[in-house]
């Protein structure tokens, strides 16, 4: 059985020795970094299996790192902190934590910890089926589950709204007249305006925004329609 790897990201030299020493002890290979910038690099350029951040670090706070963490890789992240207050606990959990133990750390709940963590995400790696995302900046969107995350936040758009996002976004060269869009969505029985088009569009973009997205993805064509803007970075993962 290969040695399990913990990324251990801590300002505090003390804290890191104190850590290094309970996992080696358990038998983990330990990686230590100072501080957010470095942990980050180091999270980038090997594989671990577990997090311990520390949440208060004089470049990068933990809330920040965990946030850039999240958006590499879904690896169990277990904050570490002096703040045991609850809404501090609640942002952490909220960007992606997994779990939030307040310092001095007991040696035995730490180790518990992070077997659960484990654990857990085994299990979840078994259970998730690949499935294909279209990613943008800070846009992704998931065709099997009609869902649309933008900075993290799922975004509630209508069925119809969903189907134009999708469609545009998966066809990033073509430009789609509004009969088309019309009638990709509902077929030839639709006796309305095809300028419901236009209203739903403008839904879109209004939500999007709302969220945070800091441009448009979807191009208004004159004289034409829609299409997706494919200046912005787009990848297709499956």
């Amino acid at each position: 059985m290969s040695q399990l790897r913990v990324l251990v990201i801590d300002d505090e030299w003390n804290m890191r020795n104190l850590l290094r020493i309970y996992l080696s002890n358990e038998g983990f290979h330990v990686t230590e970094s100072s501080n957010g910038s470095e942990g980050l690099k180091a999270f980038r350029s090997q594989t671990h299996d577990v997090v311990l951040l520390d949440v208060m670090m004089p470049d990068m706070d933990g809330w920040q790192v965990c946030k850039k963490m999240r958006e590499i890789a879904p690896v169990p992240i277990l904050m570490l902190t002096a703040r045991g207050e609850v809404k501090d606990k609640v942002l952490g959990l909220g960007i992606g934590a997994d779990d939030y133990v307040v310092k001095p750390v007991d040696p035995e709940e730490l180790i518990a910890r992070i077997y659960a963590l484990l654990r857990r995400s085994s299990h979840q790696a078994h259970a998730v089926v690949r499935e294909q995302k279209l990613t943008f900046p800070d846009l992704t969107i998931y065709p099997e589950r009609r869902q649309v995350v933008v900075m993290n936040e799922n975004i509630d758009l209508t069925q119809k709204e969903y189907d134009i996002l999708q469609l545009l976004a998966q066809h990033p060269q073509r430009t789609f007249e509004r009969d088309a869009i019309v009638e990709r969505l509902w077929g030839n029985d639709f006796l309305g305006e095809n300028r419901v088009i236009d209203t739903h569009i403008k839904n879109i973009r209004e939500k999007l925004q709302l969220a945070g997205l800091s441009y448009n993805p979807i191009k208004t064509v004159w004289g034409i329609g829609y299409k997706w803007d494919d200046s912005s970075y787009y990848s297709l993962n499956v």
